[in-house]
């Protein structure tokens, strides 16, 4: 047996990491692209993943030669979102190992979060997706959507604001993510986080463990993260 603790509480990011959606988003932002009469770079692309979408729209406009316009701001913003909701509606994949993992933090009993940018309107889509490979259950204690924060990643108030809903201290939780923003906003919090890149390379730091795929990765492994937090009382 692993003489690892499990972690207090397990902190999920939802786009790239759990589920394929971070795809999705990329075709809209294409699409968009070119119903602004221009094309998003592979390069632009890449800096989008893991961001607000205000931020995002930045990036767009920016690469189109757009003025800044906050009309047109709210107007692609809405045009995007209502486009991923309906690619949505398709259906959603899970990322490599992500289900397995979900299933074992929950079969072990460790509380679980979901941790999103994304607004409520379209987290609620995946929700209820992801609810249907858990039998119509819950697969999440807490759920924070990208509307419900003060700020948004790289901040760390989106996982401060989960591990305080959950009741647990962030030193001694592991968050799980694949975007630059996102893990900086765990490493902020406080938490231990597990990268595994999608879209992006993501550095090396001080609490950050990197793998290249969800796929084998347990309880144990998230445990492991936490051995130098003694002094956190975990």
């Amino acid at each position: 047996m692993s003489s690892f603790p499990a972690p207090a509480a397990v902190l999920f990011d939802m786009d790239g990491t759990l589920v394929e959606t971070e795809e999705l988003w990329g075709q809209a932002l294409h699409e968009l692209a070119a119903r602004r009469g221009g094309a998003l770079s592979a390069e632009g692309r890449a800096a989008t993943v893991g961001t607000s979408m205000r931020t995002s729209m930045a990036i767009v406009h920016a690469e189109l030669g757009l003025p800044a316009d906050e009309q047109r701001v709210d107007t692609d913003a809405r045009w995007v979102e209502d486009r991923v909701a309906e690619l949505m509606g398709a259906g959603v994949q899970w990322r490599p190992g992500a289900r397995e993992l979900l299933a074992g933090v929950r079969a072990a009993g460790v509380p679980t979060a979901l941790v999103t940018t994304t607004p409520r309107r379209l987290t609620d889509l995946v929700l209820a997706a992801i609810a249907r490979s858990f039998e119509g259950s819950a697969p999440f204690a807490v759920t924070v959507c990208g509307d419900e924060v003060p700020a948004r990643k790289p901040d760390p108030a989106p996982y401060l604001q989960a591990a305080a809903a959950l009741g647990v201290d962030v030193r001694c939780c592991v968050v799980v993510e694949d975007s630059v923003v996102g893990v900086t906003s765990g490493l902020a919090a406080g938490a231990a986080v597990l990268g595994v890149p999608a879209m992006q390379v993501i550095d090396p730091a001080p609490g950050l463990v990197l793998r290249e795929t969800l796929t084998g990765v347990g309880v144990a492994d998230l445990g492991a993260l936490l051995t130098d937090r003694e002094t956190a009382g975990c």
